[in-house]
């Protein structure tokens, strides 16, 4: 075996070790399978194999199923000939059915879990008579499928609620969370912790004083934990777990559908068995689908291509960040040194006094005890030795410029300079610095601890030598780096700008915000574009925007944002949650609620006035059309980062896949036909741009075009 080894103890229990060739972890493919199956039926017939113990390598278990292997099912639709798709659906299943093969060999089988433990891993764990768990590190054990747009599909909808209920499986699996060890011993799904150099001990000694070889599900008088779905007990838990799936995906998700239909049909049989073939139809509809493909392709695939360097210039050398200058030591300062810090990076974080931060260090230590590794400082000449610095101040260009002019005086030249402006053009910032060649833009999101996304900008002057080092950079704090070309607002920003302005005129145009905030959710987004206006700051939106009208002068046109943000701020001091007031009132302690005073600033008319379809529509289709926008001033020069920029960036419907896989799915013809339709109503913030309308002739797919 390639993938696996084999030893055999004097008291005939085998250790399969899982430990692939040149990979980090273990991850299954159709090689381990077929490994894993021959190694399955020998220990069925071989005498000398009282038991198995199944242990990993690598310093983590696996982090599942290699999801590349189901490549070869991407053009396998449901309007596929039937020969096709029951060929792919047996594909699908082939590994359920050796972990059922596994769990009825008459042997028993222990799962020494050293670490994370994800997906078809964690499938082949359940499968297991026995499982015992690492007690040490940051070890997580889950079923992630549906957030790819899949279920777990190798009998983890039928092991795990006949191993610890519905309830508790489904919360697991329609969210695909990850538990920590302890959690998964306190739910039952692992018998035993261990320190990591005693897994395997504890295994055997398990296999030598019990031995099981009969699943729980497998005996004659087995009960579901919690009750079958049709009885008087389980029954209803089904009423509120529906009603639970229809508050968190309003039913837009494909995967999650099945998962509930699934467990509810798999637990109504008799049979795991019966049940394991539920799934298999399941996951194999799923596969057939839309909605998997193009969440596969944005939150893995492309995802992945991005985090391993897809942008990087090859022919750059590497680059390492060992200290990292950051001057502003306000939320997003202090946010940048926090993740920076944790990533084993020194850090000189610099305010306009000592004061200032010393309290953004504070707050940069608030989770993780790295307050040793942060100095804070109000002294430039603390800069000289940093091989990095991001300024994160205001966002004001007359600041930013002075700020500039002392922190490059400071700087030895070789050192990166990088701005986390989220609007003002790098181009032009970078006239303020010396070596133009060396600034760069890395703009974080708020809160940087939580978000994932890194939006890099090239200004004009950018080498190809700050690019390389700037993703090094993000990298190294483990985030997903997109790079865009400048412009006022960049990628990110415009679109979100672009998504709250239509929301105000929305607002102009009479329609209730509890009718704008609903569809906003309802349509995918993680809230209404009001409360999002909230989040980021009613204050800062209304500076930007004086700005905005400073730095365009005659090219700047108002509109109704403008307006009502003035009203909202200015004369009413509303800034949002920042002070407790704004879309939302926000009482300490209690749940916010729509502020009935928006009727004081706009003339609103009855919800009935209006479609909730339409409005739903329009709130994805503006920001679409933004994205697309941007690809054709070649501010975005990358499918994949368009799609991935936008889910991790300002929540964009997952399910989609991303905005110009949305486009792609809907056919640029009939989304060119609905912007047209709406540029008619509304006006010309729905024009479509010259890009589009030439794709729309012949229904060219973004993902064909522009391929990577």
């Amino acid at each position: 075996m390639q993938n696996f080894s084999l030893t055999i103890d004097a008291d005939g229990i085998a250790l399969l070790v899982w430990n692939m060739p040149g990979r980090s972890m273990n991850v299954i493919d159709q090689l381990v399978m077929d490994e894993l199956e021959t190694f399955v039926a020998r220990a069925k017939d071989d005498t000398t194999i009282s038991g198995v113990v199944i242990a990993s390598g690598k310093p983590s278990f696996s982090g599942g199923a290699d999801l590349a292997m189901l490549g070869g099912l991407a053009n396998v639709t449901e309007a596929s000939p039937d020969a096709e798709k029951i060929k792919a659906r047996d594909a699908v299943g082939r590994l359920g059915e050796i972990y059922r093969q596994l769990e009825t060999s008459g042997k028993p089988f222990a799962c020494a879990i050293n670490g994370t433990c994800l997906g078809g891993a964690f499938e082949l764990a359940l499968a297991c008579h026995f499982r015992v768990a690492t007690d040490e590190g940051l070890a997580k054990l889950g079923l992630p499928e549906s957030k790819v747009g899949l279920l777990p599909g190798a009998g983890g909808t039928q092991r795990l609620p006949r191993l610890i209920g519905a309830e508790q499986a489904l919360k697991l699996m329609l969210r695909g969370t990850h538990v920590s060890p302890q959690e998964a011993q306190k739910l039952g799904l692992v018998h035993r912790l261990a320190p990591v150099d005693e897994l395997v001990a504890v295994a055997r000694q398990w296999l030598r004083e019990s031995g099981r070889t009969v699943q729980p599900w497998d005996e004659k008088d087995f009960r579901i934990p919690g009750g079958a779905p049709y009885s008087a007990q389980g029954l209803p838990m089904w009423i509120a777990a529906n009603a639970l799936y229809r508050k968190e995906t309003f039913d837009n998700y494909d995967a999650q559908r099945a998962i509930m239909a699934c467990v509810y049909e798999g637990l109504s049989v008799k049979s795991i068995d019966a049940g394991l073939l539920i799934e298999r139809d399941y996951f194999a509809k799923l596969m057939f689908g839309r909605q998997s493909k193009v969440m596969i392709r944005s939150l893995f695939q492309s995802m992945q291509d991005l985090n391993k360097g897809a942008r990087r210039p090859k022919s750059e050398l590497a680059s390492k960040v060992s200290r990292l200058g950051i001057v502003g030591a306000g939320f997003m300062g202090s946010g940048i040194a926090h993740v920076s810090a944790r990533a084993g990076i020194d850090v000189v974080l610099l305010d306009r006094d000592a004061a200032s931060a010393e309290k953004g260090k504070a707050s940069a230590s608030r989770k993780i005890d790295v307050s040793a590794r942060i100095t804070a400082t109000a002294d430039y000449a603390a800069l000289a030795d940093c091989d990095l610095v991001i300024e994160a101040v205001f966002e004001n260009r007359a600041l930013k410029a002075e700020v500039w002019g002392q922190i490059d005086a400071a700087m030895n030249d070789a050192a990166l300079r990088a701005s986390n402006t989220s609007t003002l053009p790098i181009t032009s910032l970078a006239a303020h610095v010396g070596d133009q060649a060396n600034f760069i833009g890395i703009h974080f999101f708020s809160p940087v601890d939580k978000m994932q996304l890194v939006e890099i900008i090239m200004g004009k002057k950018t080498s190809s030598t700050a690019l390389a080092r700037a993703l090094d950079y993000v990298k190294q704090i483990k985030k997903t780096p997109i790079v865009v070309n400048d412009s006022r607002g960049f990628f990110t920003s415009r679109v979100v700008s672009a998504h709250i302005a239509e929301a105000h005129f929305m607002l102009e145009e009479g329609i209730p915000p509890v009718l704008i905030e609903h569809a906003g959710k309802r349509a995918g987004m993680p809230v209404g574009p009001l409360a999002l206006a909230d989040e980021i700051a009613l204050d800062l939106q209304w500076k930007i925007m004086q700005a905005t009208k400073t730095d365009l002068g005659a090219a700047h046109t108002d509109g109704p944002i403008e307006r009502i943000i003035e009203e909202m701020v200015v004369k009413r001091e509303r800034f949002g949650r920042k002070n407790g007031r704004g879309y939302y009132d926000y009482p300490e302690g209690g749940k916010k609620t729509l502020w009935p005073g928006i009727a004081e600033i706009v003339s609103l008319k009855p919800p009935e006035s209006f479609s909730f379809d339409s409005i739903k529509e329009r709130l994805l289709l503006i920001q679409a059309l933004e994205t697309a926008r941007c690809f054709a001033e070649n501010v975005l020069t990358d499918v994949r980062e368009a799609d991935v920029g936008a889910i991790l960036g300002f929540g964009f419907a997952p399910f989609t896949g991303g905005p110009l896989s949305w486009i792609d799915t809907m056919g640029t013809d009939i989304f060119v036909k609905k912007c047209r339709r709406l540029q008619k109503q509304f006006g010309a913030r729905y024009a479509p741009p010259k890009l589009l309308t030439e794709m729309a002739h012949g229904n060219e797919r973004f993902y064909d075009r522009f391929a990577a």
